[in-house]
């Protein structure tokens, strides 16, 4: 978010509190027309081929014209985001909170591959749209059975949503994984030759994989998280029998 930039002034506009500052003729196109422009620039040239001055040139518009629309780089990278993160997945054909959150991580991951840019730009803090914010809602909904606590399900929905975060495609420089990437193969061989001074990874990476790091991260994390829901609705019952008279 730009230094001067007003977190009221970005919520205003991403939930429909204020009109655009449209003057003068009325205006040819709108906020979601705008959006969608910037989109596929970043979908197809990556997310440093979005500027003002690009997006007002796709649309025959000048930059200064632009400014009717939004007020800046940061309100136009929020309506990108808004618009590209589309409908969260419906949940209620699936049975059970752990393959809803599998179905939300699924959903999660789609629409990130869909938009590889958006996982860069939807971290830190930062002013959220109703349709990005109806993902998290989304993810909670199936954890509204469980005796977790709410702050415990947000958190456990943020586990999640990191996790896939780390395991995309388009992971950020550091956070490739060893199977992953263009730099795989090259680390792959360079292992190999060195196996006597990196003898647990070259083995690693000689032996191929049956699983995903995503899958295997989402399975594990997925388990504890099972295991801490069984053990609480456990103890709630005990405590329940134990509160009890005894109709003795």
């Amino acid at each position: 978010m730009a230094v001067n930039e007003d977190p009221r002034t970005l919520a205003e506009l991403l939930w429909g509190l204020r009109k655009p500052r449209i003057r003068g003729p009325r205006p040819a196109f709108d906020l979601a027309q705008l959006a969608d422009t910037a989109v596929k620039v970043a979908d197809t040239e990556g997310l440093e081929a979005v500027s003002m001055h690009r997006i007002a040139a796709e649309l025959g518009l000048t930059k200064m014209a632009l400014y009717r629309y939004v007020n800046g780089k940061t309100e136009l990278m929020a309506i990108m985001i808004e618009a590209a993160v589309g409908t969260p997945p419906d949940l209620s054909g699936a049975a059970g909170w752990r393959a809803k959150l599998e179905e939300y991580a699924r959903g999660l991951s789609t629409a990130w591959r869909r938009h590889p840019w958006l996982p860069s730009v939807t971290v830190g803090d930062r002013v959220m749209g109703p349709r990005e914010t109806a993902w998290a809602e989304t993810a909670l909904s199936a954890l509204t059975d469980t005796p977790l606590t709410e702050r415990e399900r947000l958190d456990a929905v943020m586990m999640v949503s990191h996790h896939i975060r780390a395991t995309h495609p388009a992971a950020t420089q550091g956070t490739q994984t060893w199977t992953d990437g263009s730099a795989a193969p090259i680390m792959r061989d360079l292992l190999l030759l060195n196996a006597s001074r990196f003898p647990l990874l070259a083995t690693t990476v000689a032996i191929p994989s049956t699983t995903t790091t995503r899958e295997f991260g989402l399975l594990a994390l997925l388990d504890g998280l099972e295991r801490t829901i069984t053990q609480r609705t456990h103890n709630n019952g005990d405590e329940q029998t134990a509160s009890r008279p005894d109709p003795s």
